[in-house]
């Protein structure tokens, strides 16, 4: 693509937006094929099986590490331009948010980015759930929740203005991060076999990761040609999440990546269904798994803001780069899920099998 001649023909703006909604789309096809949920995993791992789900989701995140690396061995984008990068981290947000977020996680019954995905396709919960998730976000954001995102979130950051590059850190061989793509794209592929996953799923989840380094790659190179600064950013949720509830509801209006890429994950999460016959209408089973998600919803919303991405944002996005503080979060997001599954879901699956 030639990212030159799209800003002339449309504007920096446009291109941006124009650059969500492509991204968006990757990850909504990709995401709706492959079922790809850390939520899924995360209980899954918690019951002590290692069945397709986590081989999905580490499918995932070690493609993503491959692309996004391999991108940026080949000059196609620069990890310490990126926004999570060029910003104070916060190793306190990451810990406590991801934990919050872990939990919501649970109770919603999917991550923000699974809550689109299945929105699309005729999940009325979802749609529940996600419209909350982004009141929530925007509330921690900029409205009444955001002293207390402040508060926590300057409890311990990271020193010298920055983020910290774990392969830096760790003064590793700049190879090291697509090494270890490889090293866990093995092992997934392994469980793969095991857990007899398609070759479709395993392209589909692929996808995933694919759509994370599309989104770095367009946005670097947008930042080359553009006149006025642009932000290097990729997939994430909380914040695109909020800035699109206020795009519709604000004005005037402002074009930038995040607009496009809530719209194309919906669009072509739908799209997808809609071909595969996968599109039928959803509602809450009851009142306590409403409750359930409402509350859970709520929690993302703040955790999401407070660890500073979702689990695909600080999962895989920012893992992607080696972001210390998602990191961070990443495993904080994997303990608080397997914890309130551990005292909420599993006591009633007992109970039931009794």
């Amino acid at each position: 693509m030639d990212i030159l001649a799209v800003v002339e023909g449309i504007g920096e703006a446009p291109a941006a937006a124009l650059f969500g909604l492509i991204t968006g789309m990757v990850f909504g096809v990709a995401a709706q094929r492959s079922a790809f949920c850390l939520r899924a995993a995360t209980i899954e791992f918690a019951r002590g099986q290692m069945g397709p789900r986590v081989a999905v989701w580490l499918l995932c995140f070690s493609t993503a590490l491959v692309w996004v690396q391999g991108a940026e061995l080949a000059g196609l984008m620069r990890a310490d331009e990126a926004r999570m990068m060029a910003v104070t981290g916060s190793w306190s947000g990451a810990i406590i948010g991801g934990l919050i977020f872990g939990a919501g996680m649970v109770l919603a019954r999917g991550c923000p980015g699974r809550l689109l995905v299945l929105a699309a396709t005729g999940n009325l919960r979802s749609v529940i759930s996600g419209l909350i998730f982004a009141v929530l976000a925007q509330m921690s954001l900029h409205g009444w929740l955001s002293p207390l995102r402040d508060k926590l979130a300057a409890l311990w950051v990271t020193p010298g203005g920055r983020n910290v590059n774990l392969i830096e850190a760790f003064r590793l061989p700049e190879i090291s991060g697509l090494v270890l793509g490889f090293g866990f794209a093995v092992l997934a592929l392994w469980m793969a076999k095991r857990n007899r996953i398609s070759f479709r799923t395993l392209f589909f989840g692929a996808g995933v990761g694919f759509a994370v380094a599309v989104g770095w790659v367009l946005t670097f190179g947008l930042a080359q040609v553009s006149f006025e600064p642009m932000q290097i950013e990729s997939l994430t949720f909380t914040g695109p999440s909020a800035n699109t509830l206020m795009f519709f509801l604000e004005r005037p209006a402002i074009l930038e990546f995040d607009i496009g890429l809530v719209p194309g994950v919906f669009l072509g999460s739908f799209l997808a269904a809609w071909i595969c016959g996968d599109l039928k209408f959803q509602g809450f089973e009851s009142e306590v798994n409403m409750r359930k998600a409402m509350i859970g919803a709520a929690l993302m919303g703040f955790g999401g803001m407070l660890a500073g991405g979702c689990s695909i944002g600080a999962g895989v996005t920012g893992g992607s780069i080696f972001v210390g503080t998602m990191w961070v979060a990443l495993v904080a997001m994997w303990v608080g899920g397997m914890v309130t599954d551990y005292l909420i879901d599993q006591p009633r699956g007992a109970a039931k099998a009794a």
